[in-house]
């Protein structure tokens, strides 16, 4: 029986993501994406405005355009799993994320309005996965010319914000 604990297999989604996956420890990933939250909330959320701001090189993201990318990818990935957990079996595209970063306005937020947003997407996100019985999860369908099933976009969305908290680890702070 498929469950979230469950680790996707290969052929649940595309190569690229392999590595975003295997960030992800065993285990339930709804507990993974809250403990993730929490991790990321207690790490940015007493940053000054202006760290927020910092770019680690020229041409790079600036800490919030980092979050922002973050969210971005989470409503996408979110939308994938919905999409093919209600049955709809049209492809869906490709996220361009130099388009999407140019046509955000991360810039001019604060960082707590980013972190609030993640935060409530994140609680909506982790209700919507829950409520997603084994038969849902084991749906399939395609995005960016690759198929996935509804059980790996969580795993997806965990193993991405993980990537990334890691960046601002190792590089912003």
């Amino acid at each position: 029986m498929t469950s979230l604990a469950q680790r996707p297999g290969p052929g649940e989604f595309a190569a690229y993501y392999a590595n975003y996956v295997a960030h992800v420890p065993d285990g339930d990933v709804i507990a993974t994406l809250s403990r993730e939250l929490q991790r990321t909330e207690a790490l940015l959320g007493k940053l000054p405005a202006a760290k927020a701001d910092f770019r680690y090189a020229p041409g790079k993201w600036s800490l919030k355009e980092v979050l922002g990318h973050v969210i971005d990818g989470e409503w996408i990935f979110t939308y994938r799993a919905l999409h093919f957990a209600r049955g709809d079996r049209a492809p869906l595209p490709s996220m361009d994320q130099d388009l999407f970063m140019a046509g955000a306005n991360f810039a001019s937020m604060p960082l707590s309005a980013l972190l609030a947003e993640l935060r409530h997407l994140r609680a909506a996100n982790t209700i919507l996965f829950g409520s997603f019985g084994p038969d849902v999860l084991e749906r399939r369908g395609v995005a960016s010319g690759n198929e996935f099933s509804v059980r790996a976009l969580p795993w997806i969305i965990a193993g991405h914000a993980m990537h990334h908290v890691g960046v601002i680890e190792s590089r912003y702070l």
